[in-house]
């Protein structure tokens, strides 16, 4: 090959790639399911009060938008003993998330569909490394959108396949 065809093939190349970006960050527009942007709108450090039971506890959670802006990733109690992930992205034109339970397990949740509320609310829909849904594993969740700077969350326990408890959190975002 010539030099100048080279060049006209890496010319080439390059607009491809380019042209395979620019599809990619349409792609990525989540307009069709705007769950996902309300949860982008959460990135920072929020900090509040935590109800499980009669335990009432200080808890942090962080909010981070990851993976060219395709998920978010939530850690609740970052740094601590108890720290625990949950991996919100889309699933087609699903929310779901996978939450990393410190109980050893992996619930996986769709939301139902928006109406355009700030309320989201997700069910169980499988589960990694649980053996039965008897198994004692979080099986809903729900996250509420209160303002910008306020939100809650409730997280059900099941246990022998029914509700057992609820983990609840009230979260102001941490100004810096």
């Amino acid at each position: 090959m010539t030099r100048i065809a080279n060049l006209g093939l890496v010319a080439a190349s390059v607009a491809i790639v380019a042209l395979a970006a620019s599809a990619r960050a349409e792609d990525k527009n989540t307009g069709k399911v705007p769950q996902l942007d309300q949860l982008k709108r959460l990135a920072g450090e929020w900090t509040g009060k935590g109800q499980h039971g009669e335990h009432e506890i200080d808890a942090t959670v962080t909010y981070k938008v990851t993976s060219g802006g395709t998920a978010v990733m939530e850690t609740l109690g970052p740094g601590s003993e108890h720290e625990m992930v949950t991996l919100y992205h889309l699933d087609g034109d699903d929310l779901v998330l996978t939450h990393y339970c410190m109980l050893g397990n992996q619930p996986r949740m769709k939301a139902e569909k928006g109406d355009g509320s700030k309320k989201l609310s997700f069910k169980f829909a499988g589960a990694g490394n649980l053996k039965s849904e008897q198994d004692t594993h979080m099986h809903d969740m729900t996250l509420e959108i209160i303002d910008d700077d306020h939100i809650k969350t409730t997280w059900t326990l099941y246990k022998d396949g029914k509700p057992s408890d609820k983990a609840t959190f009230d979260f102001k975002r941490k100004k810096k």
